[in-house]
């Protein structure tokens, strides 16, 4: 008996438990660069990339080729009982890409979740503070201290009681919903007023921009301000590049277009084409904060991992994918502003390189967030053969997170579906 969807959604349904979210009802047999193939051979264009993890594509030659070579010498060793050269080869590309003009160190790890977790410990073990500052609309993980740190209760933490405390939250700027630079600046500044003093505060957390929040852009000017804070109070500015690290902004790292460095880096996603790998690179001073045995894990730095990333890193060179891009993004913001023009439910389209929204409301309010719009879109696009993702805090968000592997070609069918969507739907 063949496999179908439906069948396995029975099987997944009954094994797996209801926590564990599926946006689409679909089950993956293989894929290629920027499509996939579901278990009952129809072909979709994959706008989603994994969530940002497949920046390269899926199944990139010269990752596999690294990973299979991989494969013959050792997949495992633990890192912290016998070292292997790829963990620190790749540190040291990190270290030599992530913004600041400061003597830098990187620990591995495997997920964004823990990334984030190592970032704030190394935080705290280096300023002897305990408090941490996020955003509204922040997205830093599925663990306890990350979401504590996330903006968003449900569904992440919803029904589990209260998080950690000694968070406090600021607003992020964004123009589009009337929060301007300052207000966001003002709002650190009643958390100092009103709820912990800055000699409490171990740092401050920031999407360069805002991933499941809904890909707004945080202004030069704003996080230029953040760094001159963050330095009057011996505060730490962690940047969570966890979304737009390995090249989706058109460079390799957001933080290289804020006019700024922060003070730790995390990454993960896209950083090793598919492969779970995830770090924090920061000020070595800051990273040696922590004693021997402090940080670390059992799969932390995995040498299958760590050869993809360094595979991921010289394919972004030798096929000059930020440039790509770059021409990517232009490419999709042109044909999705065309789309806009007919149709006022597109509040906004909105992208830094290939990191690309689109904000839905109804009749053009910008009050009134289209979360059932929005809905509609991406299964209608499901069913022509299109991945799309949602966002966002109102879920009134589109966002395109395609392979910069992508050809113009597929790009260009995408787009016409979803003008198809539009003209149906909106």
């Amino acid at each position: 008996m063949s496999k179908t969807n439906e069948s396995l959604m029975q099987r997944r349904t009954a094994a797996v438990p209801r926590g564990v979210g599926q946006i689409h009802p679909i089950f993956a047999d293989r894929a290629e660069n920027a499509t996939v193939i579901d278990v009952e051979g129809r072909e979709f264009i994959d706008f989603a990339g994994g969530i940002a993890v497949l920046n390269t594509g899926h199944l990139h030659p010269k990752v596999i080729a690294a990973v299979q070579e991989q494969l013959t010498k050792l997949t495992h060793t633990c890192f912290q009982v016998l070292a292997y050269e790829p963990y620190v080869e790749l540190c040291e590309k990190v270290n030599a890409k992530v913004p600041g003009d400061f003597a830098k160190k990187t620990l591995l790890v495997t997920t964004g979740s823990e990334a984030v977790e190592n970032a704030v410990k190394i935080a705290r073990a280096a300023t002897g503070r305990a408090g941490v500052i996020a955003f509204t609309g922040g997205y830093h993980g599925r663990t306890m201290m990350t979401l504590g740190l996330t903006g968003k209760v449900a569904p992440y933490s919803a029904g589990m009681g209260l998080m950690p405390g000694g968070i406090f939250r600021a607003q992020y700027p964004c123009e589009l919903h009337g929060v301007s630079t300052d207000d966001a600046i003002a709002s650190i500044e009643r958390i100092f007023k009103n709820d912990a003093e800055p000699r409490d505060i171990a740092a401050i957390i920031i999407e360069p921009v805002q991933g499941e929040g809904g890909f707004y852009v945080a202004p030069k000017d704003f996080m230029l301000r953040l760094r001159a804070l963050c330095d009057q109070h011996g505060i730490l500015l962690i940047a969570d590049e966890v979304q737009t690290g390995a090249g989706r902004t058109g460079t390799f790292f957001a933080m290289e277009q804020m006019g700024v460095a922060a003070d730790l880096t995390t990454f993960a996603k896209s950083i090793a084409g598919g492969f779970p790998v995830a770090g924090v690179c920061g000020k070595a001073e800051y990273m040696d904060a922590i004693a021997p045995g402090g940080l670390g894990g059992t799969y932390a730095g995995s040498p299958i991992a760590c050869a993809a990333a360094l595979a991921v890193m010289q394919v972004f060179e030798e096929e000059q994918l930020l440039e790509r891009c770059k021409a990517v993004g232009e490419r999709l913001v042109t044909g999705l502003k065309a789309i806009q023009t007919k149709h006022k439910a597109i509040g906004d389209v909105r992208a830094l390189g290939a990191m690309i929204a689109v904000e839905l409301f109804e009749d053009g309010d910008l009050h009134k967030p289209n979360a059932a719009l929005t809905g509609q879109i991406v299964a209608k696009a499901r069913d022509k053969g299109l991945i799309l993702l949602s966002c966002g805090t109102y879920g009134n968000v589109l966002r395109v997170l395609v392979p910069l592997t992508a050809e113009d070609a597929l790009l260009d069918k995408g787009l016409a579906i979803i003008a198809e969507c539009f003209d149906e739907l909106a």
